[in-house]
C-alpha cells in the first residue's frame, strides 16, 4: 500500500501517518492477508508452498509473515492436493507412454510449486494404483498385459 501512496505522489509523512492508522485500526493485517492467501490459492489453485511464498514476496509480504502464514499450511494436506491434481489429470493421459505421462505430471507439480521428492513419490503411487482403470501405454505404443 505504502507502494501505491508513492506512485500517486502522496508526500511521504502523509503516507505514513495514514498507514500508521490503518494499522492501529485493524484495516492492515499482513498476517491476516498471508494467512488467507495461502489458504485461498491453496485450495482454489492447487499451489503448492514455493509457489505461494513467490506470490507473497511479490504482494510485498515480510518474509518472515510469509514464512509463518505457509507453516500453517498442513503437509499432509499438500500431499494430498498435490495427489488430487495427479488424479485429475490423469484420465487426459491415457494415450501417453508413462514416462511422458511422468514427465508431464511432474511439470505440472513443479509450475505449481511442489517438491520434487514430493512430486515424484505422489506421482509413482498415482499411476501405480490406476494401472488397471487406466492403463498407460508401454514404449511399444501397446498397452502393458
Amino acid at each position: 500500500m505504502a507502494d501505491l501512496l508513492a506512485e500517486r505522489e502522496i508526500p511521504e509523512d502523509v503516507a505514513e501517518e495514514v498507514l500508521d492508522r490503518f494499522t492501529e485500526v485493524g484495516l492492515i493485517d499482513d498476517a491476516a492477508f498471508a494467512n488467507a492467501w495461502v489458504e485461498s490459492r491453496h485450495r482454489g489453485r492447487g499451489l503448492g508452498k514455493r509457489a505461494l511464498a513467490q506470490e507473497l514476496r511479490r504482494r510485498g509480504v515480510d518474509d518472515q509473515l510469509a514464512r509463518d502464514a505457509l507453516d500453517e499450511l498442513d503437509p499432509d494436506q499438500e500431499e494430498e492436493t498435490a495427489r488430487a491434481l495427479v488424479r485429475r489429470k490423469l484420465p487426459s493421459m491415457r494415450s501417453l507412454d508413462r514416462q511422458v505421462a511422468m514427465r508431464r505430471l511432474l511439470g505440472m507439480l513443479a509450475r505449481k510449486g511442489y517438491p520434487g521428492g514430493l512430486a515424484m513419490t505422489v506421482i509413482k503411487q498415482e499411476l501405480a494404483a490406476s494401472h488397471e482403470e487406466l492403463p498407460l501405454l508401454d514404449p511399444s505404443g501397446l498397452e502393458p498385459d
